[in-house]
Parts: structure tokens; sequence; C-alpha cells
């Protein structure tokens, strides 16, 4: 497509995604200098679009970026009044007491948020001061300058014919360059992943880890509800079978958001994460918090899960990684959203100053030195070996082993086991199929637990049918030809919206590969756990995949 002739427009910052990094970044930049120019492009049809309610957010960020969010009206209208951490079995659970628990798992002071809601009001800040922020304009190409270095993006690219030639109603996008390209996509985002393969970002880090997490926001029996609380589990249904547990958080207006993640270095193909999360819901204390409610949205996103060893290197020639485009979830805590403000906050003051120097489309080194040593840092590294533990010893003997750590690194900033290496990567986890026996998930009962094609409505997904493909195959050959007979083909499974099928002749014979791009929720699973490293998830046109709801 280098032949194509676009229109470019300048800026001195651009900025990849509306999400909590990108738009803290964009509100830090024009806070400091007004006069700079700053678009934030964002590929949902709407700031929030992309984003499923449902977190709890330590204000942290926050409270740094915007000192005065309760007078400007921030959405964090419910604090955290209650912990709940329940070790699960098939009928019953077991509370673990709080006393116990290292200081930094406390939710006191946090929030029960709808980060949809939260982006969307940031997104109202930014505009206040100037910043130009453009939803449904999907970013897919990196422009890069004579000298390498990343110059700006092409966005808006619209009308291209499913084989990939000019459709009659082409349009060719436009460039946006800036001083200064700030990439805050989210995790395993297709231009960051393709900036840390250039650049080589990753070489001194440890493999990215995930997990796949799945969320219902359910409105409930007002008599059930219980604002402010917090619950996580861990245990069933999984089991040995993979690490990973629950969370559910009681909202404003009778609602719950409840979320199950499985973490995706599991071994045996035949598991169904999306399933476990079904079984899950039939446990007797869940199913019975959900009886007579109903089920208003589904959604579901992967999640990076590395932590300190993973984190890449964030910057290189014009731009830097944000937030979770980087990895810079704390897992144990299940909370990113703070460091993703910190980061946008840190990548702003970095790129302002060297802006002001005279710089321009050089290192931020700054800003890497910011995250490496500041308050991004003293979060991570507390909590770094909880998932290399859990990986090696299971649930048990990381939870004592985990304790431990997190204590020491909370009373006396040491981790006296060191730092743990995660290893592999979750595809090369995957091992084959004849090791292990296929499990046998019950029926979904329609009532508290549902069919993917069913849940995938709740998710106001759409995809144009005529565009190109987003989820490329590398060689078309391999999930029949490797993954079916290896593996059982994994990706029937791994995907929480039925995009993948093996259909065949009504005799059995003659398997084939389908995939249902219009189903797709834009996780990122496929482009994670598939054993063969042969799915490439791209971003559609703007506008496309998930409408989740304004809530």
């Amino acid at each position: 497509m280098s032949e194509i002739e676009r229109e470019s427009m300048p800026y001195d910052v651009v900025i990849v995604g509306a999400g909590p990094a990108g738009l803290s970044a964009a509100i830090r930049i024009k806070q400091l200098d007004p006069d700079l120019d700053v678009v934030v492009l964002e590929k949902g049809s709407e700031v929030g679009a992309h984003i499923l309610s449902g977190a709890v957010l330590d204000p942290c960020g926050l409270d740094a970026l915007i000192p005065d969010w309760k007078e400007k009206g921030a959405p964090l209208n419910v604090p955290v009044k209650k912990d709940n951490f329940l070790v699960l079995g098939e009928a019953g659970s077991m509370r673990i007491p709080n006393f116990p628990m290292p200081p930094l798992l406390n939710n006191h002071g946090n929030y029960i948020v709808s980060m949809g809601n939260v982006c969307r009001w940031m997104a109202e800040q930014a505009e206040e001061l100037g910043v130009e922020v453009f939803p449904g304009m999907a970013c897919s190409q990196v422009v890069y300058g004579d000298n390498g270095e990343v110059k700006g993006v092409v966005a808006g690219e619209f009308g291209l014919n499913p084989d990939g030639t000019q459709g009659p109603s082409y349009e060719p996008g436009m460039e946006l360059h800036g001083k200064y390209v700030l990439f805050s996509e989210g995790v395993r985002g297709s231009l960051s992943k393709e900036l840390i393969a250039k650049y080589d970002l990753a070489k001194d880090s440890e493999p990215q880890k995930y997990g796949l997490g799945m969320k219902e926001i359910w409105e409930i029996d007002p008599a059930k509800h219980s604002e402010g609380t917090v619950t996580h589990t861990m245990g069933w249904p999984l089991g040995g079978n993979a690490g990973g547990g629950s969370f559910l958080y009681h909202a404003e207006n009778n609602q719950i958001f409840i979320g199950f993640v499985v973490h995706l270095n599991y071994k045996n193909p035949h598991l169904f994460p999306y399933m476990e999360f079904q079984r899950f819901k039939q446990h007797p204390e869940i199913k019975a918090l959900l009886e007579g409610g109903k089920r208003v949205a589904y959604g579901a996103r992967a999640i990076t899960e590395g932590g300190w060893q993973s984190l890449p290197k964030l910057v290189f020639p014009g731009g830097a990684l944000l937030g979770c485009s980087a990895g810079m979830v704390n897992v144990p805590r299940i909370k990113g959203n703070h460091n993703a403000m910190l980061s946008g906050k840190a990548a702003a003051e970095a790129a302002v100053a060297a802006i002001k120097a005279g710089r321009a489309s050089d290192e931020l080194s700054e800003y890497e030195n910011d995250v490496r040593t500041g308050p991004i840092a003293t979060d991570l590294k507390k909590v770094r070996n909880v998932k290399p533990m859990w990986s090696k010893y299971g649930l048990v003997a990381s939870l004592a082993l985990g304790g431990i750590d997190m204590w020491a690194a909370s009373l006396m900033n040491i981790n006296p086991f060191g730092t743990w290496k995660h290893g592999k990567s979750d595809a090369e986890a995957t091992e084959k199929a004849d090791k292990h026996k296929p499990i046998d998930y019950p029926k979904p009962d329609g009532k508290i637990s549902f069919d993917r094609l069913t849940n995938l409505s709740f998710s106001a997904t759409n995809h144009a049918e005529e565009q190109p493909c987003h989820l490329k195959l590398l060689d078309p050959s391999i999930p029949i030809d490797v993954n079916l007979p290896l593996y059982a083909e994994p990706a029937q499974r791994y995907c929480p919206a039925g995009v993948y099928e093996v259909l065949r002749d009504d005799d059995g014979s003659n398997p084939r590969f389908q995939i249902n791009a219009q189903n797709c929720v834009h996780c990122k699973t496929c482009d994670i756990k598939d054993p063969s490293q042969n799915i490439k998830w791209v971003t559609p046109q703007g506008g496309e995949g998930p409408n989740y709801p304004n809530m």
C-alpha cells in the first residue's frame, strides 16, 4: 500500500488509544503547555466503547493527574467498603481472613468504577483543555521517517475489499505526524507488537505473560446487593488445570461486575476458558447471588500478567509505549489502570520537556527512567514473583511463598526470593492433546450460564463483512494440518467469542477451518495462545468491534 498518496497533518504529539494511559498523557501535555497540538486517535466507535465496565480503581494515578477530580465530577461513586478473599471448593468456600493478607492487597481507599465512564469523563477533560479526540479512527500503520524513527501513524483508512483491494468507497485515511508518537493501544496492540519486534525492545526482558479476562454485568435482586463489596475467589473450578480466579464487584444501581480470569499458560489444549467461567457461576454461592437477576452485558479482554520482569524497553526513536501496551498490570491486585495513568503522565512530562528543549523524534529516556525508578516500579517490584510462583508451584504453595515475598517487600522493601523468571511463552506452554484428557463441561442452562453466541449478542459487537479479515493466518494450512492433529485445534475453545470453528461434512470427514471474524471482541487471545503462533490480529476499520454499554 506504499503507493497510496495520503494527506498528512502535523501535531506536536500523536497518541494512539483513548484509554486511561493515552488520555492521561493528553491531559498532562496540555496542563504543561496549552500551546502544544495534541491528538488522540481511538479505534472504538466512541471513547469507552472497547472498555467493558467494571474495575476497582486505585485513585493514585488520578490524584497525581487531576487532584481536584472529585470537584470536577469524576465518576468514582462507589468506595470499596468490604474485601472478601475466598478459596472455592465445588460445593462451598473458605474465606481467607484479611489480617494475614499483605497490605498492598487492601482495597481501602479504592473505588468500584466503570472504566468506560471514567475514560469518557477523561476525554471530556482533555477536550476542554484543547486536545483533539477522534473516535472511530483506527490506526492501521506506523509511518517511519528516513532514519528509521517513528514519524506518525495512518488513521481512518476505510473501504477496502475483503481481498485488500480498494473498494468503490475507498478512503485512504491520513498520516498524522508527531514530534513524538505515544502508543497506548492496550494489551497486545498490533502496532505496539510491531514496534517491539522492529526495535527489539523485549530482548532484555522475560516473555510477556497473559490471562484471559471474561466479564458480565448483572442487575441483581436489591435484597442481595451490597454496594461497595469486593470479592475475589481462587480454586474451583480450575483446580490444577490452570491458574486464575474470579472477581465480583458490587457497583451502584444494583449492578454487579462479575468476571473470571484464566492464565493463558495452561497446558491442556482441551481447556475451555469460557466454559470454566460459565461453570464458575454455577457454584452454589455465586448462583444464589445471580438468581432472580439478569445479565445485561458481556465482554472479554486479554490481560498482561508478566509484570516487572516482562516490561520491555519502553522508548524508541520518536515514541514510547504506555500502560498495557507495555504491560503494567499488578497481577495479585488485578489492577493496572492506576499505572496506566501514571505512565501517561510520565510520558507526557518527558515529551513536553523534550519539545521545549528543541528535540524531536529521539528516545524519551526520561520517561523510561521515571517508570523504572518511580511509583510504577515501586508497585510492580513488590509483586514480581507472584505470577511465576503460581505458574511453577500452583495455588496453595504460591499463596504461602507469594505472601512471604509481598510482606517482605512491603515491610523491608526487599524480595527475599530475588526475581523469578517466567520461562516459556503462553503459546509454548500448550502441550499436545494426547497428553491430556478432554474436559466434559455441563451444558449452559440459559439462566445463569450461557452459550458463547448468546452471550456475544450482549457485547454489541459488529464488523462489516465486506472488509478484509483482521485475523490473519500466516499459513492457512496450519490449523488443519498441524493444530488439529497435535493440539485438537484449541482455537475452537480458547476464543471467548466463537470466532474459530472446525467444520466437517456430515460423516465427520473433510475438516476445514472457519474464521467468523464478525464475532471478534478484540481480546487478542488467539494472537497470544495459538501454539503455532500462526494467527496475527490486526486492527480492523475504525468503529468496528464491541460497543460496550454506557453503564
